[in-house]
């Protein structure tokens, strides 16, 4: 069923992997950040690769997963997405001599620090956790701060005070202006905010105490989820 459909999504796919090879469309670009929203769905792949081919789901452990080699695949899972977006850009930055594809390009890049210094916070030994920690808490502020402006300004268009539409855009899809403003708060005040900051408790160690810590990991994923569903109507109307 769909085999056209399935065949398109596939050849996006084989794109995004190979970015720098390919002219960057539309749909390339869409799903490499749909990715982006997908890192703990991945990291998740691993993890059911580590426990049931090491064969650890006979013994109810999780041994696999100190092991030097399953660390190292979280920094790469982690990271390879926004590879792939950062490839991307630079591609469109070299092709269409477009500065904004490098300011986008930096976006991901600021991203692959964030990730990266946080995953090692999460596996270095307890003498060295606060550097990675200070390190990572700031690496991580400052790239949710680029992630939201961008995200508001140039991927939505908003925010502009010379547009006839004072702090929208000119063509507007739907009539009603109240709706890209309820949209904006509600999504930069509880979305945006609260995951930017579900990205600094990994580091700031905060937890719920009635919530598990791996139930905020699987919350927060799901989070994630609503705010690219979000992000994917006002991208594509803009």
């Amino acid at each position: 069923f769909y085999r056209s459909s399935r065949l398109f999504f596939l050849t996006c796919l084989f794109h995004c992997l190979a970015a720098p090879l390919y002219k960057v469309t539309l749909p390339d670009f869409l799903l490499g950040d749909q990715l982006t929203s997908q890192v703990q769905a991945l990291r998740s792949v691993q993890f059911y690769i580590c426990h049931y081919g090491w064969g650890d789901f006979r013994h109810r452990t999780n041994t696999c997963t100190d092991s030097d080699a399953y660390n190292a695949f979280l920094f790469i899972v982690a990271a390879f997405p926004y590879v792939f977006r950062l490839l991307q850009c630079l591609r469109r930055l070299f092709e269409e001599k477009n500065a904004e594809q490098g300011y986008n390009g930096l976006k991901y890049f600021l991203t692959i620090m964030a990730v990266c210094l946080r995953t090692a916070y999460s596996v270095v030994d307890e003498e060295h956790k606060f550097v990675w920690r200070m390190l990572a808490g700031v690496v991580s502020a400052i790239a949710a701060i680029f992630c939201t402006y961008w995200d508001l300004v140039l991927d939505w268009g908003l925010l502009n005070m010379t547009s006839k539409n004072r702090w929208l855009r000119d063509k507007l899809l739907i009539p009603q202006k109240k709706v890209y403003f309820i949209a904006m708060k509600k999504l930069v005040q509880i979305l945006n905010v609260l995951l930017r900051f579900a990205w600094l408790q990994t580091v700031l160690d905060f937890n719920f105490a009635f919530m598990h810590r791996n139930t905020m990991v699987a919350v927060v994923a799901s989070l994630e989820i609503i705010r690219r569903g979000i992000w994917n109507f006002f991208r594509l109307e803009n």
